[in-house]
This record gives structure tokens, sequence and C-alpha cells, in this order.
């Protein structure tokens, strides 16, 4: 049976105009592994005219053959099925083909290409000058390592700079489109699906929301032959080559050091090489680069996070009880030690999901002011001299109105000694900007005295149903 595509409708849209624009197109594709690359390009692909090959980790020679069949397939089906001499000659075949008619030409996983072939992006170029521009091809180039792409394909250095008309790099799922994979679940149950898969396209398709969350979560992460069992390092594995350093670096963040000295404290690894992991790691969407918002000048209030979900919950709940999950007790540790605490490990991703749900709303008019800008704050309350932080805050930038919020993904209703707390932190952020509103979040509601005191306070409430409203 064929898997159902998912969302996706505004890079769709995005590719069909790139289609329909007259003479050459070149599109940059990439993103993390398993975030639905090939899957949104095979999709826009599909009945049109296309020439879509994915490279292999081989040799040059094999992946000449392999093209060159591929393109016999699409473009002269009655030849014999024989290779290109070159890519010299390949590529002038294609861009023959491409002179009348539209024709796209899509290289998915472009880095193993390149990997055996270091001379491909300067023949590519070179097609590009003398024979591509002046037809109807429309090239897209796709691949995950995203250090390889924003260099050696987007990058200055690149013989393909200023040559491409687009680029897109392909993220994964906001909370509510990741919804769309389980629309049989709860609301609360739908969070938690994005707070274990971070939104990524293949880990949300391995969850079935006919069976109940816990037989899911189960056999993905808490069964040795479950994929996500091993998925981090089989993601570092293919991105680094020092995969312990990496591994290091990611359980010190996920320990709760979020600056980089904490970081060296808890590994003990030269700061230079940490510095230039962390980049590598924001780079690909595992970890995130985090400042103060209205305070982002301040270096000190620098910090880093798990931005990947998935990450975040594995190395919360993995690491520790290997042998209880390697001796087939998975699921006895997930019912006593993972289930019980998964309100207190969605804190964090409930924050995010409120700040996206934020500018969202704000974009769209469901808010006082129109938000463009949202974020989190942190630091000292010079009332308390106490470090303190405000979930949410929403900016109106045109009229320096500013909505803080508050988030809680707990069981009892949010009450009145958390609005109170958050009323209390409202001159903390840039004097410049007038706190106007505030949003409070709940995962269970809310109590009497804030349903009744809303209006008058300017509290606007915000269920999981409301934020699945979309």
């Amino acid at each position: 049976m064929a898997t159902k595509f998912i969302g996706r409708e505004q890079e769709l849209q995005t590719l069909e105009k790139l289609q329909h624009k007259d003479g050459f197109q070149m599109l940059v594709l990439y993103g993390r592994r398993r975030v639905g690359k090939s899957t949104l390009l095979q999709k826009f692909a599909d009945g049109k005219r296309a020439i879509f090959y994915t490279a292999i980790r081989s040799g040059a020679q094999r992946n000449l053959e392999l093209l060159s069949q591929r393109v016999l397939q699409v473009l002269a089906p009655n030849l014999p099925r024989v290779s290109f001499p070159s890519y010299e000659e390949l590529f002038a075949f294609i861009g023959q083909a491409a002179q009348e008619q539209r024709l796209i030409f899509v290289i998915d996983e472009l880095p193993y290409l390149v990997e055996q072939a270091p001379a491909l992006l300067s023949i590519m170029q070179k097609a590009i000058d003398q024979q591509w521009l002046s037809g109807q091809l429309f090239l897209i180039l796709c691949g995950s390592s995203v250090s390889f792409m924003e260099n050696e394909v987007l990058g200055e250095k690149s013989p393909l700079f200023g040559r491409r008309t687009a680029q897109l790099a392909l993220q994964p799922f906001a909370y509510w489109d990741a919804a769309k994979f389980t629309p049989a679940y709860s609301p609360e149950e739908k969070a938690l699906c994005y707070g274990v898969t971070g939104g990524v396209a293949k880990y949300l398709s391995l969850l079935d929301d006919q069976r109940p969350l816990a037989e899911n979560l189960c056999e993905l992460f808490f069964d040795k032959a479950g994929y996500l069992y091993e998925e981090p390092e089989n993601l570092l594995t293919q991105e680094y080559r020092n995969v312990t350093t990496y591994n290091a670096i990611i359980g010190a963040v996920a320990a709760g050091r979020t600056k980089l000295t904490q970081i060296a404290d808890l590994t003990h690894l030269d700061p230079t090489k940490i510095a230039h992991a962390v980049r590598n790691l924001c780079a690909t969407g595992i970890l995130r680069k985090e400042y103060a918002i209205t305070d982002e000048r301040n270096k000190k209030k620098i910090r880093y996070h798990l931005a990947d979900s998935m990450f975040r919950f594995w190395y919360r709940f993995i690491p520790d009880e290997i042998d209880a999950i390697g001796m087939g007790h998975g699921d006895v540790y997930y019912q006593h030690l993972v289930e019980p605490h998964l309100s207190d490990y969605m804190g964090e991703v409930f924050e995010d999901m409120c700040r996206a749900y934020t500018l969202h709303a704000g974009l769209t008019g469901q808010l006082p002011c129109l938000v463009t800008k949202v974020g989190k704050w942190w630091g000292t309350n010079p009332q308390t001299h106490e470090e303190t932080d405000i979930d949410v805050v929403g900016l109106d930038m045109a009229t320096k109105q500013a909505l803080l919020g508050e988030c809680k993904f707990r069981n009892e209703p949010l009450d009145k000694s958390v609005f109170a707390q958050l009323q209390q932190r409202n001159g903390l952020i840039d004097s410049h900007f007038r706190v106007s509103g505030y949003l409070l979040f709940s995962k269970s509601g809310f109590s009497s005295w804030i349903l009744d005191h809303q209006q008058a306070n300017g509290i606007q409430t915000v269920t999981l149903s409301d934020m699945y409203a979309f």
C-alpha cells in the first residue's frame, strides 16, 4: 500500500512555481536526514517528465553507470542500456533533451556523488553556462549534509555560486502539521508524538494511531530491534567522524549544561574542539543556539539546547537503561520509569510549541497585536535577585507591544499563582516594549479564578485543543 503524502503544501507550491517559470531553473534543497526531502521531490516529480537519481556511496564510475541508465530510461527508452563515457557527455545529452521542453533533473544525495567525483560541480557549472541556461531544464540538487550543501554548493567558493534560482532548507514539521500523521489521537497524545519525534517525517510515519501510544513508543524506542533504539548513533555516524566527541557533547547538553564552559567542565574536552563540534551540531539541527529575546547582544546569555526532541527524549530515557531494554524488559521500564515522567519531559517541548503557536496566531490576527518575533527571556530579577525566565515573549516590532506567556504541561489546571508570578515579570524585558497582555497555555485547563478574571487582566487562555485548531 502506498504511503499517504502528508503536508508540505507550501514547499510543493514553491516547486510548482519554479516548474512553470520559463527558462533554466536551479533549486538547492537540503535538510537533516529523515526529514522528508526525497518524499517531497518524488511527490513533485510524479507524472512529470523527470529524471530522478539518488546517488549511492560507491565509485564514480558506478554512479555514472547508474545515472546513465536512469537518463536513458526516461529520455530514450528504446536505446540499449549503455553508460555515457563521461559526465560531460551525459550532461550534454540532458541539455539537448531540455532545449525546447521542460525537463526536471533531480540529483538526490548529491554529496555522495561529489565525494567520488570531486570535479562534478565544475563540470556541472560548465554545462549550465554553455548549454543549460538557454534551455528548459529544471535542475534540483538535494543533500542531507547541511554543511556540504551550504558551503560546497551555495557558498561563494563553489563552482555553482550564483547559478541557483532558489534554495530551500527543509525543516521538520511544525507541531500542527505533525498531528496530521496521527489524526485519531487526542491533543495530548499528538503533542507527545511531536515531543518524541521532533516533527521528523520518517519518525512520524512509524506511528500507528490505531494502537495505544505506549505500544508505539515501546516498540520504537524501548526494544533493541526498534527503529529509534539506535537512531541517534546512526545519525551521528553518518554525519561525523569522531562520534565519541559529539555524543559526549550532546549528552552534556541533555544533562542541562547549556553553556560552552559547562560542557567543557563535564566532558573534559578541549574548548576549541567543543566550539567546533557545537557549530556543526547547530548546522545539522541537533542543537540550537539561543539568545534571551530583547537581550540578544548580551553574549553572557547565550545558551545551547537540543533542538531535535527525538535526541532529547532518547538521551533522557535510553542510556541509563540499556541493560533492561537489552534483556527484553523495555516495556516494564517504560511503564514504571518513563510514562510517569512524560509530563515533566514535555515541559520544554511544550514551550517550543507555545512559541510556535504565538507566532502563527500573531501573524494571522488571533492576538491583540501583530506578533512578528517570538522567543524566551531569562536573567536575574532585580527585585528578588534570583534567576528567572519568561517562557513566551511575543513582540510587535511596529508598535513596541509585548505579550508574555507561561506554559504548563501538567495534570492540574493552571491557577492564579502562576499568573501572579508571570505578572511580576513584566518589567524584566526591554523597557522599549510595553506589555499589553498575557498568554496562558495549559494542558489541563484553567482554574475558575483565571476564567473569571481573564478579561479584566488582559489574559488570553490557550488549551491544547486550541493549539490544534489551526
